[in-house]
């Protein structure tokens, strides 16, 4: 399953350009831009990971995140909080109030998507494996490249999220609707049988003569990895 990220920040801009760059790296990300629907968001479902603004309408971040730590089933979920305060007496509040690690804005996006990993691998290291691996295929998510038996497959970034999206949950179908969102993010606006394209120049890439197709196509549903493939070898 792909790692789940909730944004809470009422900055618009800010918010589009988190969602884009940690979309880019395979994360499912949503956000709300208030504290109080965050509240609500929060108790219906817990994400991986948090980011979370400090001044926010509704409910305050710092409160939010007191609230949250005092609840047994968010209380160790991963929070990273962002805000303008830069002063060494907020950011002692801010994690004394409960918050995992601290980024003052303006920020640098490398850096928090970095610092997100890092949170991630302490807390969920299942989910920020470098390396995954399903049959004779290895996608390494550090430096975007995949082999298969040995021999380097050059995929396009499309094309790379998709197999990487399908290969974390082998045997998973998936429709085109549930690709685009995981892959091309809920936001973007495309025809469902673009799918179709990218998954033919993904199998294009993968597969030569006699190999099998770890892609898997289910008839009126959409496509999965195949999970017997994934076992194989």
């Amino acid at each position: 399953m792909a790692t789940n990220i909730l944004i809470v920040e009422d900055e618009e801009p800010l918010t589009l350009l988190l969602r884009y760059n940690l979309e880019s790296e395979g994360y499912s990300v949503d956000n709300v831009g208030r504290g109080d629907e965050a509240e609500t968001r929060l108790r219906e479902s817990v994400p991986d990971l948090l980011i979370l603004d400090w001044m926010l309408p509704g409910l305050s971040g710092i409160e939010l995140c007191r609230r949250l730590r005092a609840r047994p089933e968010t209380e160790r979920m991963p929070i990273l909080m962002l805000t303008a305060r830069g002063e060494e007496t907020e950011r002692v509040r801010g994690l004394a109030t409960g918050a995992d690690d601290y980024v003052v804005k303006p920020f640098s996006v490398p850096e928090l998507v970095a610092r997100v990993r890092a949170l991630l691998r302490r807390a969920k290291p299942e989910h920020i494996s470098t390396l995954l691996r399903a049959g004779d295929i290895e996608l390494d998510r550090e430096t975007k490249r995949v082999h298969r038996a040995g021999r380097e497959l050059h995929l396009g970034p499309t094309e790379f999220r998709l197999l990487e999206f399908l290969m974390q949950s082998p045997g998973r179908v998936y429709s085109r609707e549930q690709l685009l969102d995981g892959v091309w993010g809920q936001d973007v606006y495309i025809d469902e049988r673009t799918v179709d394209v990218h998954v033919g120049r993904l199998r294009k890439a993968l597969n030569r003569p006699r190999q099998p197709d770890p892609i898997r196509t289910v008839r009126g549903s959409g496509y999965s990895f195949n999970e017997m493939f994934a076992r194989a070898h």
